[in-house]
């Protein structure tokens, strides 16, 4: 059987990484249909949108896209086209498996990692719901806060502060938590801890920890605990090894999820998915690294790694399974590996992204 799948290149590094993972799912030997589109910053500059509808007709019709990396640029510019995509397409849950392969530098390496981080997608405070500093709007809405909540006043001034909104809803909160102990089941993960800061912001935080802890009564087979954010980021970098699968709000799946990075050797080897009712879109965790751009020197670990999660997404286990030995074989030996795998990253011997993803299929 044969899968349609989208294949969006990305922009900096992404169309190197892009050309890298395809090899390697070519290689597993499922047969795969790719259509591949364009998104980011030179789609922008050519045809005036970073996203062309072409390319979401694309995702909407195969419901299965590889994503390379898409630049977003900082504070100025078009939004981020991972958070558009994340809410035009309904996919509700980030995945990001944090597993330690042998070969890989890491403070951890004699701690067994492996943890998930399953992270809400959709609300929280990249819902996208801002307010700029000095606009009519903002003013009037501080305004109205002020005049609903005269003991919590918003006293920086009309003129001269932001504001961004953070819903968090008990549907988005069910459907995230829920999603989280049924991966756990259904994986053989032992735990889920649901991270919060409901201590302080307990309409919001607070409703989501509430939600939490009715639905894992519904869960008497799978352990369960909460963490209050600022605890977990050092229960992670103390013990790591205590935890396993991790259920986060938006917000603080973002940032957890890169400290769960760190713990495994870095965004080069993290893996990412974004799931939904409606379709799902794979990527790596990292950015998409301009300055790199056409050098073939970037790690193509974590979108190969993402590939991989495509695969078993795809049902294709068999497959999913022999692509990621492939991976830890290659990261294991030390030898067709990109400079950053290196223990001295100016050592010689290192191979470019075209190279590694060559040895990765000649394991295969």
């Amino acid at each position: 059987m044969a899968h349609d799948v989208t294949l969006i290149t990305g922009d900096g590094v992404g169309p190197e990484l892009a050309a890298a993972a395809r090899r390697c799912v070519d290689a597993t030997g499922v047969k795969i249909n790719w259509d591949v589109q364009e998104a980011g910053v030179e789609v922008m500059e050519r045809c005036g949108t970073p996203l062309p509808e072409a390319t979401m007709e694309s995702v909407r019709r195969t419901r299965c896209a590889l994503k390379a990396p898409i630049t977003t640029p900082v504070g100025t510019g078009f939004r981020s086209l991972n958070v558009h995509l994340r809410q035009a397409l309904g996919l509700f849950v980030c995945l990001r498996p944090c597993k330690q392969y042998a070969g890989v530098r890491t403070f951890f390496s004699d701690v067994p990692v492996d943890l998930v981080i399953v992270r809400e997608n959709t609300e929280d405070l990249y819902a996208g719901i801002e307010f700029e500093a000095g606009q009519p709007a903002t003013a009037e809405l501080i305004d109205y806060l002020n005049k609903i909540s005269p003991q919590r006043q918003i006293k920086s001034g009309r003129t001269e502060t932001g504001v961004s909104i953070k819903p968090i809803s008990v549907s988005g909160s069910e459907r995230i938590i829920r999603w989280g102990f049924d991966y756990a089941r259904l994986n053989g993960r032992k735990k889920v801890t649901v991270v919060h800061k409901a201590n302080i912001m307990k309409h919001s935080d607070g409703l989501w920890l509430a939600t939490a802890r009715r639905i894992a009564e519904e869960y008497s087979d799978i352990a369960f605990e909460d963490r209050i954010v600022d605890n977990m980021c050092m229960q992670l970098v103390q013990k790591p090894e205590l935890y396993d699968v991790i259920v986060l709000p938006n917000l603080y799946g973002d940032i957890l999820s890169d400290l769960a990075a760190g713990l495994v050797g870095g965004l080069g080897v993290a893996p990412g998915a974004n799931i939904g009712p409606n379709g799902a879109v794979f990527e790596a965790t990292h950015g998409s690294a301009p300055k790199y751009k056409g050098k073939n020197k970037v790690n193509p670990t974590a979108l190969i790694l993402s590939a991989m999660l495509m695969l078993r997404h795809l049902k294709e286990e068999d497959a999913a399974n022999r692509l990621e030995k492939a991976v830890a074989a290659v990261i294991a030996e030390g030898k067709d590996v990109t400079y950053d795998m290196k223990p001295n990253r100016d050592d010689p011997t290192a191979v470019g992204t075209r190279e590694m993803a060559e040895a990765i299929c000649k394991k295969l």
